[in-house]
């Protein structure tokens, strides 16, 4: 059965609730985005049972994909570049056309702007389905570079409040941005 956006958005805003709930004290501390990305990992691998993913892996900083390979995608001017997201959830190969699920890059606001800038970039390209079609999801292959998540996260904590700025990808494309409080 094909896992749809909205499953994953609704097992995304779960874990982030609870994410955010717990870790308040870590975020007002200021402690660094590697280790609240790891705290965020967990609360999806607690929560991804519910949604019937058990299958699926909830990784940080993963940077490899098949055969051990660095994981690379493709640049708007079809340069290679290698990447490593904050987070995916993905089913590490097994399911071809339903391997990658969610990607999300987390930022604290007083990170500089093409660092943000940068990270809302590789979520708009990671979540394309093709690149200039030479690669469909429905294929019985892998593609080349990754790409085709389902659904992108760009989280960004503001410093010095309790609330962070949540923005959704699909398609390659931003099209959903809130504020959420905690």
């Amino acid at each position: 059965m094909p896992i749809n956006r909205e499953t994953l958005v609704t097992l995304f805003e779960a874990s982030l609730t609870a994410f955010l709930s717990e870790e308040a004290e870590s975020i007002q501390n200021n402690l660094g985005e590697t280790h609240l990305t790891g705290c965020l990992v967990m609360r999806i691998r607690d929560l991804r049972g519910q949604f019937e993913l058990n299958e699926y892996f909830a990784d940080p900083e993963y940077n490899r994909k098949q055969e051990g390979r660095i994981k690379t995608m493709m640049g708007n001017n079809h340069q290679i570049i290698p990447i490593r997201p904050d987070l995916i959830l993905h089913s590490r190969g097994k399911f071809i056309q339903d391997d990658n699920l969610i990607v999300i890059e987390m930022k604290k606001s007083n990170r500089p702007r093409d660092e943000k800038d940068k990270d809302r970039l590789r979520l708009q390209i990671l979540t394309q389905q093709t690149y200039d079609d030479i690669w469909i999801i429905g294929n019985d292959s892998h593609p080349e570079h990754v790409c085709g998540y389902k659904l992108g996260v760009y989280i960004e904590l503001i410093n010095g409040t309790r609330s962070c700025i949540i923005e959704y990808y699909a398609d390659g494309a931003l099209y959903n941005r809130m504020i959420k409080e905690y």
